[in-house]
């Protein structure tokens, strides 16, 4: 098995906009999706604290908190591979737009 990680340039994506489509394919099941959505505001809220406080822990919170939501959703609930271990740049990319895209409404939880 190759363990190495691949980068947009490798992997066949040619931009983001190719990627995500593939993202969010890998993010169907509405449990899964509601979790990358509250790890992302966990995280967010972090990252926010951090400022406020300058607590460096808060930066250890960010990590844990969107990465044990997300991938408790994918290993429980997408039976999948994060795509963090592929394509992490564009995975996190793709995280904060599909939180975006459910933020705005122009995503739902469960899809038709």
């Amino acid at each position: 098995m190759d363990t190495r990680l691949v980068t947009p340039k490798d992997s066949g994506f040619r931009s983001f906009a190719e990627f995500y489509p593939y993202y969010l394919s890998e993010h169907r099941n509405p449990v899964s999706r509601a979790l990358h959505y509250i790890g992302t505001w966990g995280a967010i809220l972090c990252i926010a604290l951090l400022i406020i406080s300058g607590e460096p822990l808060f930066l250890l919170g960010a990590f844990v908190c969107g990465y044990a939501f997300a991938w408790f959703g994918h290993f429980l609930f997408e039976h999948n591979r994060p795509a963090t271990f592929r394509f992490p740049f564009y995975s996190l990319a793709g995280d904060f737009r599909m939180w975006w895209d459910l933020n705005l409404g122009k995503l739902k939880f469960r899809e038709p």
